[in-house]
């Protein structure tokens, strides 16, 4: 396979890899913070009154950080697995 093709390839893979990691970031965001705080994580963009800025904040940290961790590790993941 030609260079130009690996790469075409590592990228649609990569891509397809990153947002699945994605995903299941945010489902085991989900399911640990239901366990530990008794209910799902706030929504950035909520309205509800009795949600506190702390806990949106602490939400997004957490979120943010898992993801663009998942998606680093998925994607290099991925660009090894096309370049064998």
């Amino acid at each position: 396979m030609a260079d130009n093709d690996k790469s075409m390839v590592a990228k649609i893979v990569g891509m397809g890899v990153t947002l699945g990691a994605a995903w299941v970031a945010h489902k085991v965001i989900d399911a640990a913070w239901e366990k530990t705080r008794g209910h799902k994580p706030p929504a950035a963009d909520s309205t509800d009154e009795d949600i506190n800025f702390s806990e949106v904040a602490a939400a997004a940290v957490i979120t943010g950080a898992l993801v663009a961790l998942s998606r680093v590790l998925a994607t290099r993941g991925a660009a090894k697995l096309i370049g064998r």
